[in-house]
């Protein structure tokens, strides 16, 4: 056998994999490898062979060249403090660094990218940019728990272009988000072996191997002979149990929205556009370019987590900001605001109730979770940045109505810099509500009844003279 070493990747060795891939890696590399034509028979005894190869050009930072001229020695690109790390070709283990000019992507070389970025200042959050069809089991798993580490601390999207098959899924599954074009395909949660059989072209070549060795196992699946039944059901059982374990893995990655059976009960299959968010396998269907700027959009967004919770005490009733009529005109002003604050703010703003009997807080909103709530279980917490995001939303059209509410007062917010410095909008209603109340105070007349104690003032000579004046001519 020709390639000693690349056969060993190739042949008895437990892959995750895209069948359609390695048949393709067969058909063009096995007559190299072997010597020989090679033809490949799925376990149904069909042959298959015709397979394209991807494109490798990256979507969201250019090309290899420019990048390492641009970032010097930055093991990865830097867009807007986004490090875009590629995940392209076959995925090896032990490779030497990254390897995508050979079509090859080493575990080795993303780890080192990813660790680079965790410890990185510079790097806010990182994107994945798959296109993979798979690869070798070895190496894989540890891999996806240190991608899934790093969402502790630094946000993490996965952005396929075209495929995340296999060990791509495993990797992509273990980002916050997973994002895909209309054309797009994950899946294939599954493991392959296979079994070159080299002893029918053998006998044709007049060549006879004897394989003499110690231990009843250890020329199990050797290409020499036939695979027996039982060595055939030792390994069916491995990559049983290794299924298990990718399910697992990819259950732990996306946590509320693929479980365990989930995963298996896909069978291995592979889903693309919408039907992959149907299965739980990925968030959104969108164009990759887009996508990556909203997830830049999403990092300058204020953190959820200024918000705090609703004060319960009641408000003093000089601190009423407006009436029903006045709410609902302050919303259309804060319309106007919420454009320059934050694009693409939506969702139902609440309505004060300012009666005066009972007035009540400035803007009716959900109050923040609790610190018990913040400790539920995680399918209690957002499942995915969406949630977030809306979050985020509310948080500043609630800032912008204030804002908008306090103006007609003649109090000045200003609304954008409260979004920058993280104000939450309970402490900026109650900032708006003391100056109010001082306002209230300033403007205040005081009517009191005559002092017992102070000496009452005496008529002025002049009023006298006219009232006995008034009553001498009547």
């Amino acid at each position: 056998m020709l390639h000693a070493r690349i056969a060993a990747r190739a042949f008895n060795t437990p892959l995750l994999v895209e069948p359609s891939k390695a048949m393709a890696f067969l058909s063009g590399l096995g007559p190299r490898i072997l010597g020989r034509h090679v033809e490949t028979v799925d376990s149904d005894g069909a042959s298959d062979g015709a397979a394209y190869l991807p494109a490798r050009a990256s979507i969201l930072a250019g090309n290899l060249t420019e990048r390492l001229q641009q970032h010097g020695n930055t093991p990865y690109p830097v867009a807007d403090g986004i490090a875009v790390i590629e995940i392209a070709g076959v995925l090896i283990h032990r490779g030497g660094w990254i390897g995508q000019s050979s079509g090859q992507t080493s575990y080795e070389g993303i780890a080192a990218q990813i660790e680079a970025a965790a410890h990185d200042p510079s790097v806010r959050a990182v994107a994945l940019e798959i296109d993979s069809f798979g690869g070798e089991v070895a190496g894989v798993f540890d891999l996806a728990d240190q991608i899934r580490a790093l969402r502790r601390n630094k946000p993490v999207w996965a952005f396929v272009a075209e495929h995340a098959f296999s060990a791509g899924y495993a990797l992509a599954s273990q980002a916050d988000r997973i994002l895909l074009p209309r054309t797009g395909a994950v899946g294939s949660i599954g493991v392959v072996v296979m079994h070159a059989d080299l002893s029918g072209q053998l006998d044709q070549d007049g060549v006879q191997v004897t394989m003499i060795h110690s231990g009843n196992h250890k020329v199990d699946a050797n290409p020499y002979e036939p695979l027996p039944e039982h060595v055939r059901d030792n390994i069916q059982r491995e990559i049983d149990v290794l299924r298990s374990l990718f399910a697992e893995t990819a259950a732990a990655g996306r946590a509320g929205r693929l479980n365990q059976e989930a995963a298996l009960a896909t069978e291995a299959a592979t889903y693309r556009g919408t039907d992959a968010i149907a299965a739980g396998l990925a968030d959104e269907v969108i164009d990759l370019t887009r996508g990556f700027a909203r997830f830049r959009e999403s990092l300058s967004a204020p953190s959820p987590t200024a918000r705090l919770p609703r004060a319960t005490q009641p408000q003093p009733k000089e601190a009423a900001m407006s009436t029903r009529a006045d709410t609902t005109e302050a919303k259309t002003e804060a319309a106007d605001t919420e454009d320059t604050v934050l694009e693409g703010v939506s969702g139902e703003k609440a309505q004060a109730d300012m009666d005066q009997d009972n007035p009540t807080p400035l803007v009716a909103a959900a109050p923040a979770p609790s610190t018990s709530e913040a400790l539920a279980p995680a399918a209690a917490q957002p499942s995915n940045l969406a949630e977030i995001s809306a979050q985020l939303r509310e948080a500043a059209a609630e800032i912008a109505e204030i804002a908008a509410q306090a103006g007609r007062l003649g109090i000045a917010i200003d609304a954008a810099k409260a979004l920058r410095d993280g104000t939450a909008p309970e402490a900026l209603r109650h900032l708006v509500l003391e100056q109010a109340s001082a306002a209230a105070d300033a403007r205040d007349i005081v009517a009191a009844p005559p002092s017992p104690v102070l000496p009452k003032p005496t008529e002025s000579p002049i009023v006298a003279a006219a009232k006995k004046a008034a009553s001498a001519g009547r």
